[in-house]
């Protein structure tokens, strides 16, 4: 099987699939497995990228994505250039929030402001956000562990 790792853009080749240093043909739901691959090094690849089938809809990083956002725990008000760190996945990378897009209603999800000057605690909001490196999300709705996220800042949790 050939995978491809994102964002770092390397492509390689499965040599072998391991659970507890004994191989295995296939990895199943459930599994806890490693696998080793050929030609890379261990530079190459480090924590927060992403592996999937080069073939089947492969990973792929991004300069920029719009996210819904939950403002749960925050001393202040929130604008544009706001930039705290998002941990999505295992990745952990500064984020700014580029541009409040819309202001929503929580519970429903319905459009109740446009470009808002600002969020606060409580709010809910569609935001362009811009990561300080490329990394790999997803639309929630596709892959729900990379669509999911917390943005902390001050050693705490500020919005989901």
């Amino acid at each position: 099987m050939v995978v491809t790792f994102a964002p770092a853009g390397v492509t390689t080749e499965v040599k072998s699939v391991e659970m507890h240093h004994e191989q295995l043909t296939e990895g199943v739901p459930g599994d806890n497995v490693g696998f080793n691959v050929k030609n890379v090094s261990v530079k190459e690849i480090r924590r927060g990228n992403v592996c999937g089938d080069s073939k089947n809809d492969p990973p792929k990083g991004c300069d920029s994505f719009s996210a819904q956002v939950i403002v749960l725990n925050h001393p202040g008000q929130i604008s544009s250039g706001y930039s705290p760190v998002l941990d999505c996945h295992t990745a952990h990378i500064a984020c700014k929030f580029d541009t409040l897009i819309e202001k929503i209603d929580r519970r429903t999800g319905k459009k109740m402001e446009d470009n808002p000057k600002f969020i606060k605690s409580g709010d809910a909001a569609i935001v362009k956000m811009v990561p300080s490196k490329p990394m790999c999300v997803e639309a929630f709705t596709d892959y729900p562990p990379l669509g999911r996220f917390a943005v902390r800042d001050m050693r705490q949790t500020v919005a989901v």
